[in-house]
């Protein structure tokens, strides 16, 4: 099983009230929890282990999360507030205004996790809950204490407005990316995390020093290039979709690479340093895919395995 770790949120998403006026909906969402979500509808066996409430909301993601196939016995409940994130879209664009004080998902603690993980052969961190403390911290002690045995695949997904303490937060993705086996940043994320002018090949050499065998980095449109842990490197163009909004966009994207490696019995520590450049370019090919299926409809909204 695949274990996705970190946020579950709602998403406000503008719509045009009857009345005329912009109001907002409800959705569920969060970057972690859209992965699994894309997981469970591509067939894979997932789960995800994050703090949900026991609100309104939190009925509401854990109804979700079943009918996407989605395992939730890791799922920590309390009595918090779930966390909200107001959607603005500008051309198909996402920026978010979010509300998260003192919310079930960021105020999980070490002694909420399973000591064991019997059964899960990859975990999956990234998103804003590695952004938000005191539950940045419980994610990065739960990596620390499996990274040994499970594949890791970590998105920074870097929110600079969410970061509150830089050197804090540098040194806990840092952190991430040595414990991580696949990384998977955009442009802006690698030059947050190396915010200097060598090339990309040089910085992506860093990266993969830190520790990751494999880096994957998106461009949107214009494809996605990835380095096998020779260093070697291979593109993959983007597939044409007509783009409704890109809320979830890489985060589907991830569920295929991992639904993918899976299928292909490809999701294991020696597997991923002996990654061909054909097993690559055949998790990249099908996280695309389902990605701009993703993008021609609203809000986070991954396809289903029957919809390939």
């Amino acid at each position: 099983m695949i274990l996705c770790c970190g946020e579950a949120l709602i998403d406000m998403i503008p719509e045009q009230t009857v009345q005329g006026s912009e109001g907002y909906v409800p959705r569920s969402g969060g970057a972690i929890f859209n992965t699994a979500i894309g997981l469970g509808r591509l067939g894979c066996r997932t789960g995800l282990l994050s703090g949900i409430s026991t609100d309104m909301f939190g009925h509401q993601l854990m109804a979700d999360l079943r009918a996407s196939n989605v395992d939730t016995r890791h799922v920590i409940r309390s009595g918090r507030p779930s966390t909200l994130a107001f959607v603005k879209l500008s051309d198909g664009h996402a920026s978010y205004s979010f509300f998260d004080e003192n919310s079930a998902g960021r105020m999980i603690a070490p002694t909420d996790l399973p000591t064991t993980i019997d059964g899960i052969s990859a975990l999956y961190f990234g998103g804003i809950s590695l952004a938000c403390t005191p539950g940045a911290d419980t994610y990065m002690h739960f990596a620390q204490a499996h990274a040994p045995d499970a594949v890791v695949m970590v998105d920074p997904n870097i929110r600079p407005s969410f970061i509150t303490d830089e050197p804090s937060f540098r040194d806990r993705i840092n952190g991430m990316l040595s414990l991580a086996d696949i990384v998977k940043v955009s442009d802006e994320d690698l030059n947050w995390i190396m915010p200097d002018t060598r090339a990309l090949e040089e910085k992506v050499s860093q990266l993969q020093a830190l520790g990751p065998s494999v880096v994957i980095l998106t461009r949107g449109s214009s494809g996605a290039q990835a380095w096998l842990p020779d260093g070697h490197s291979i593109f993959v163009a983007s597939q044409k979709a007509v783009v409704v909004d890109t809320v979830g966009a890489g985060d589907t994207f991830n569920a295929g690479v991992l639904a993918n490696l899976s299928d292909a019995g490809r999701l294991s520590k020696t597997a991923i340093q002996e990654m061909s450049e054909s097993d690559l370019v055949n998790a990249i090919t099908f996280g695309a895919r389902v990605a701009a299926i993703n993008v021609g409809r609203a809000g986070a909204n991954p396809p289903w395995r029957d919809e390939l």
